[in-house]
């Protein structure tokens, strides 16, 4: 059975039409005579999708009782019973409610795919799991329900349905998104034009980059290698020399003039593993790349020229920049090197050949180290010098034989040498064998002259194949030891990058991690302080040095104080105390001072974020308690001041009643007004971490009376449901009531008339649930969140009273007490807020 296809609707924002034209879809298969059935669509009370449903067949609905509520949710049986072509199921992200089979209804649209059932969906860009901090960010609004992106990818099709900002708002003014009641929170908060533009901007991207993975599927299926220039992509081929940083940054440039170009900077390491290039210039210009907006990539390969092409002809690239040749000129008369070359064959891909300081400077490589150690080559010397008279000692008393076998015996002698001394213990060896041969074995003996003319070649043959023999063996023994070397450091490395990451103190890991893998006692990174800045004679005193990590016992407190000293830039330096390093070592440990310095950088940046973060909330809630409370005194100070001035005016004669009316009025404003003063300084003591909490056992049937008493008439017709024997509850009397009162109050104003809420009490799991239960126009679910956050007017609140602190102080509170406030669906529509508390009898308060 083959597997049905998924397509996405994908949406910046609520109220794009995302809905809309999945039933637009929906209608024209229907219309084509495919067998298409509705699964799930949410309209949100909105008119003109509630229409374009039309005559499509709807799948009832199944009812799942959660805590002793009843919600309806999709139902996945009926849908595979009824075995449509096509099902509709909106919104790809909804969580469902626990019981259901899944626990996302992205799963049951899996399920219904893995059936043979194409389906049709929604979603919007903040509900994808890799941009949630992004959106969090820019809204303000952390989404509690994502699904993963790859689901999403894995669609067969997706669908942006786009809309500028201005369309939108004017879509929600004209009341086609929230009700009217809403409208002016939402363009207020969420909707608002930056907001709007950030998260369409991220859709559009973020279908540009499936769209890019489309097209390299496609390419690949059909063996395309030739360039498509649909996005510009600016390659840099980096090769670990001081030049890199020129390169980079010309190449940022040229990315930087095409909007939404991609940098990729590459260096192709030798395919036999051996070192090559820098470590730690590498890392110090992969840092460079990623803080450009680049990104890092190795390849290996024996032909540098064709390996870089063939990278950049895979990612598809337009422009590759390439260093001008460091080589001398008589090495470019030689070999046209990696610049001309790669030119000559880069087909459609532009190549920027840029100067730099290094060209024509030549390459300064590493000093190359001895292939074998010092004793071996002693030994090899003395083999030279003492087994080559030996062996003519032994050719001598044997038997007659004749010069070839002579001159093969003397070549084994010479490669014996070659493999325990290396090259030069061998080339005396042939040098000096030579000799004997020519002096004893060759006529006339006993004399350097020669006779034959075939003699002469044999021994010239021999001179040859010795000496090329020789280099040979002196080759291998030096790759081997450089591939021992290159090895070592790799799985050093890869040590070193697994502890780091596995450690909470990214910096504190890495030096722990260079003191053991070079056994030293100590390890210190220190910055030169701002005074020694500039001043040569101070920078070798201790105190211009200052210690910004270190491990180990005694770590040194200047350059001067260990034994090996790296200098990272002009202001950090790694100092190493205990031995002093190999010249080859110290590459390595220049990689480690790289990362080092990384390091250093994140945990100053993370916690400069940590105490920005305090800061800048600080500064929002200033702002937006000025302009709340500009706004939202005015109205009870108002009201009151006009009441008192007609009490107070001559001209006009009030009667009783209205004398009566006019002191209400006052009394009310006052009492208003005193609410909201009473809310901004509880939210000033929970912002500053002083509001005083009493816990206590506590009972609701207590407490509910009298915060419906303090609502005064308008909560005369609320309905209490509390158990005779629900134990008591774990709060402060006095915060719990003021919890009860905003929640109560908040439910009052959205409920529609004759509809009262009601109040249910249960205990579940340790813990007392009072639920606030209204059947009003309820909030979107990703908008929960959003009602919580202090001086905002969103969902179910009012755009008349109150600086939008109610539920904000009410989560606090409960906070405080140890408990919790979360929002739910009320079924059938509406809101229920959830307050939980810990039993009293579980905490050992009865």
């Amino acid at each position: 059975m083959a597997r049905g296809e998924l397509r996405i609707y994908l949406g910046a924002a609520p109220g794009v039409g995302k809905t809309y034209a999945m039933l637009e879809e929906a209608q024209r298969r229907a219309e084509r005579g495919t067998d298409v059935v509705i699964g799930l669509v949410e309209t949100h009370g909105r008119p003109h999708t509630a229409a374009m449903i039309g005559d499509l067949e709807v799948v009832p609905r199944h009812t799942v009782t959660h805590r002793g509520v009843e919600f309806t949710e999709m139902d996945l049986d009926a849908v595979l019973a009824r075995r449509p072509e096509v099902a509709v199921v909106d919104e790809l992200a909804h969580t469902n409610v626990p019981g259901s089979r899944h626990e996302k209804r992205w799963q049951d649209v899996q399920e219904l795919l893995d059936a043979g059932i194409s389906v049709l969906s929604t979603v919007n860009i903040q509900h994808l799991e890799s941009l949630n901090d992004v959106v969090a960010q820019i809204t303000g609004v952390t989404q509690r329900e994502t699904l993963p992106d790859q689901v999403v990818r894995a669609a067969e099709q997706v669908e942006l349905v786009d809309m500028t900002p201005e369309a939108l708002r004017r879509r929600m003014a004209h009341g086609n998104i929230y009700r009217p009641d809403k409208i002016d929170a939402a363009l207020g908060n969420y909707f608002r034009v930056g907001n709007l533009t950030a998260l369409r901007e991220l859709a559009l991207l973020w279908l540009a980059d499936k769209v890019d993975e489309q097209l390299d599927a496609y390419r690949a299926q059909q063996g395309i290698s030739a360039t498509w220039e649909a996005r510009e992509r600016v390659v840099v081929a980096l090769t670990g020399g001081p030049e890199g940083d020129t390169l980079i940054r010309r190449a940022a440039r040229i990315a930087a003039r095409s909007k939404g170009a991609d940098l990729l900077a590459v260096h192709v390491a030798r395919s036999d593993g051996l070192a090559g290039a820098d470590p730690a210039q590498l890392a110090r210009q992969r840092v460079l790349v990623e803080s450009l907006g680049g990104t890092y990539h190795q390849v290996l390969g024996t032909d540098v020229p064709a390996a870089l092409l063939d990278f950049a002809r895979g990612v598809n690239a337009t422009q590759l920049v390439l260093g001008a040749s460091r080589r001398g000129r008589f090495a470019q008369l030689l070999s046209r090197g990696v610049g001309v070359t790669t030119t000559a064959l880069s087909g459609a891909i532009d190549v920027h050949l840029v100067t730099h300081a290094e060209v024509g400077r030549g390459r300064r490589g590493a000093a190359v180290p001895a292939a074998l150690s010092r004793r071996r080559r002693l030994l090899g010397f003395a083999l030279a010098v003492l087994g080559m008279p030996a062996l003519t000692g032994l050719l001598w008393v044997l038997p007659d034989l004749m010069l070839t076998n002579d001159i093969l015996l003397f070549l084994a002698g010479v490669v014996g040498v070659a493999l325990v001394g290396g090259l030069w213990p061998a080339l005396v060896a042939a040098l000096g064998g030579s000799l004997l041969l020519n002096w004893f074995f060759t006529p006339p003996y006993y004399t350097l002259t020669i006779a034959e003319a075939d003699n002469l070649l044999a021994l010239g043959v021999f001179v040859g194949v010795a000496v090329a023999v020789s280099w040979v063996v002196d080759v291998a023994a030096r790759r081997t030891r450089e591939a021992a070397r290159a090895s070592a450091d790799a799985q050093t490395l890869a040590t070193v990058a697994g502890g780091v990451l596995r450690g909470e103190r990214p910096l504190r890991a890495l030096l722990d991690r260079l003191r053991e893998t070079f056994a030293l006692r100590a390890v210190s990174v220190l910055e030169l302080v701002a005074e020694a800045e500039g001043r040569p004679g101070r920078a070798q005193e201790e105190a211009a040095w200052r210690v910004v990590a270190a491990v180990g016992d005694r770590p040194p407190g200047s350059p001067g104080a260990g034994e090996t000293a790296v200098p990272v830039d002009e202001r950090l330096t790694v100092v190493l105390a205990g031995r002093r390093l190999e010249a080859a070592d110290r590459r390595v440990v220049e990689a480690f001072a790289a990362q080092a310095a990384v390091a250093l950088r994140q945990e100053r940046l993370a916690e400069e974020a940590a105490t920005a973060r305090p800061l800048a909330e600080a500064d929002r809630m200033r702002t937006a308690l000025l302009a709340a409370v500009s706004h939202d005194l005015r109205t009870p100070l108002a009201s009151a001041k006009a009441a008192v001035s007609s009490l107070r005016s001559h001209d006009v004669e009030f009667g009783a009643d209205d004398r009566e009316e006019l002191v209400a009025t006052a009394d009310e404003s006052l009492d208003r007004l005193g609410r909201l003063v009473a809310n901004l300084l509880d939210m000033s003591r929970l912002q500053a971490g002083v509001l005083g909490v009493t816990a206590t056992a506590v009972g609701l049937e207590d407490v509910v009376p009298r915060a419906l008493d303090e609502l005064g008439p308008a909560a005369a017709d609320v309905t209490t449901d509390i158990p005779a024997d629900l134990p008591a509850a774990t709060a402060d009397p006095g915060l719990l009531e003021r919890v009860l009162v905003n929640i109560v109050a908040n439910a009052l104003r959205h409920s529609p008339p004759g509809q009262p809420p009601t109040i249910t009490a249960s205990v579940h799991a340790g813990q007392v649930e009072l639920r606030v239960i209204d059947t009003g126009p309820g909030i979107p679910e990703d908008q929960w969140e959003h009602v919580f956050l202090p001086f905002q007017r969103l969902g179910d609140r009012d755009n008349q009273t109150g600086v939008g602190l109610g539920l904000a102080l009410s989560r606090g509170l409960a906070e405080a007490m140890g408990g919790s406030i979360t929002p739910e669906t009320t079924p059938g529509g509406g809101l229920t807020m959830v307050l939980r508390l810990p039993a009293a009898e579980e905490r050992g308060v009865r």
